[in-house]
């Protein structure tokens, strides 16, 4: 439901007093750690404040237009400022050698821009910048300071940096996609014998079930009814696992991968029936070409989200019009050449579905396996599917994390690597980060990156900030635009 972001502020107070002087109400003056330092689940979304009666009624709601945040670069050093460290950079235009820069003209200490889309493109290109400007303007391409350890885009009415109206009434919805989970082999072993199934995501299950929609990739089956097709790496879970997936707040679950297939037709039907029965979506593969094929629509409040899915790596078989198995997409390494029709097909999938919803998301398994470059044959579908209108394409199969790149207005993450899995055999198989986003009336506004070590338990678990930039290094090493290491 569209969310009641009413909130109280002094009386009388000007503009200007709140962007120097009046910050201070809003309390904390200590440093918090900053996202990558802090293990912990955002906050999940505020509940409403009822107008105090000595305030003769409550402020008038904000636009997009009129409430402002500070961003950042992605690879600027700042992440989190106490609300005095707001106070001193908006008093003085700087703070520890970054510069402020903004469109308003009543911050004289500033730098300024002529407008918004302007400042955003200085900041983009300059890890030294800190941009303040509407949050209309805002998008996944920078990153939201958060002030007194409020995210602005998760919980704007907590949000220090306001004015006498309250934040505008958006329907926020938030997500976390995860790499790739394998719940077979050592890892169903380990479930089995210590701490039952849901031990592999314990250190992450605040962090899950706190997102509004989770969505994971599943590679493996829930069945091991049938003969193993890929020797020691066939994966099959046992079928209790899907309570581990229920318990850790999944509510999509992305199945166009070359495992799903592994034990065979029975095995996929079983795992089809089973993910039906506990009441867990699926995307990316079904029972023939139509399901397979078939988008998965998951409503949040006054939010659509729109998933489709699709396997370029083959080992599973693809779904007939009466044969279950994967939706695929061939095109290279692994598949043979471009399936120029299947891409038109997809093409035209994902305009339909994004006339239908507010947010198309598309998980793609594709690449190379072991390395952080992506393949040319994944820009170019990443480029289709963001010419037909997706929001976000996010890359599945090389077990490691792989480059950001934006491509127009859509968001693509070649790959997240493995989240649950037993590749103990490189370090950066054991490495990984989920992603969060957030939207705002279907828009994305906001994208990070949280990064995590698997251990030898086969558990991911968060990192403090010096191994995360090793992790995330990974991933910027390839990066493009504006995720690219300056």
């Amino acid at each position: 439901m569209a969310r009641d972001y009413r909130r109280v502020y002094p009386r009388g107070m000007g503009r200007t007093a709140l962007l120097v002087a009046g910050l201070v109400l809003a309390g904390c003056t200590a440093e918090p750690p900053s996202p990558e330092d802090d293990p912990s689940p955002p906050a999940s979304s505020p509940s409403p404040t009822s107008p105090s009666p000595s305030t003769g009624g409550a402020p008038p709601v904000a636009t997009a237009e009129s409430f402002r945040i500070l961003v950042t670069h992605h690879h600027s050093p700042l992440r989190v400022l106490s609300v005095d460290g707001a106070v001193r950079l908006l008093g003085s235009g700087s703070l520890a050698g970054l510069r402020l820069v903004t469109d308003r003209s009543d911050v004289p200490s500033a730098e300024r821009g002529p407008d918004a889309a302007a400042v955003l493109e200085r900041v983009r290109r300059d890890p030294s910048l800190i941009g303040y400007v509407p949050v209309s303007a805002v998008d996944e391409t920078v990153r939201a300071v958060r002030v007194g350890s409020v995210d602005p885009l998760r919980d704007p009415a907590a949000y220090p940096l306001r004015s006498e109206s309250a934040p505008p009434d958006a329907d926020i919805v938030t997500l976390t996609i995860t790499g790739d989970i394998m719940l077979g082999r050592r890892v169903g072993a380990r479930l089995r014998d210590v701490g039952g199934p849901t031990t592999v995501f314990r250190p992450f299950l605040k962090r899950l079930a706190a997102a509004d929609i989770t969505v994971g990739n599943l590679e493996s089956t829930l069945s091991q009814r049938g003969v193993p097709t890929q020797g020691g790496d066939s994966f099959g879970a046992d079928p209790n696992v899907r309570e581990a997936l229920r318990a850790a707040g999944f509510d999509v679950i992305g199945l166009a991968n070359n495992h799903l297939g592994d034990y065979g037709t029975a095995a996929m039907r079983d795992t089809f029936r089973l993910l039906r029965e506990g009441h867990l979506p699926y995307v990316g593969a079904g029972r023939n070409r139509e399901e397979a094929e078939r988008a998965l629509v998951v409503e949040r409040g006054g939010t659509s989200v729109g998933f489709l899915a699709v396997d370029s790596i083959g080992e599973t078989p693809a779904a007939t019009a009466t044969s279950p198995g994967t939706s695929r997409l061939d095109m290279p390494p692994r598949t043979g050449p471009m399936d120029e029709e299947r891409l038109d097909r997809l093409e035209q999938q994902v305009r339909t579905l994004a006339g239908q919803v507010d947010t198309v998301i598309v998980m793609t398994h594709w690449g190379t396996q072991y390395t952080n470059v992506p393949e040319p044959s994944q820009r170019r579908v990443a480029r289709t599917l963001a010419k037909a209108g997706a929001d976000v394409v996010v890359g599945g199969h090389p077990h490691w994390l792989q480059g950001l790149e934006q491509v127009g207005d859509t968001l693509v993450v070649h790959s997240l690597g493995n989240f649950v899995f037993d590749m103990d055999f490189q370090r950066r198989t054991r490495e990984g980060a989920i992603l969060e986003l957030v939207l705002w009336d279907g828009a994305v506004k906001g994208a990070r990156l949280v990064p995590y070590v698997i251990g030898d338990d086969f558990t991911p678990r968060p990192v403090g900030s010096g191994p995360a930039e090793r992790v995330l290094s990974t991933a910027w090493e390839t990066s493009r635009g504006p995720y690219a290491l300056p």
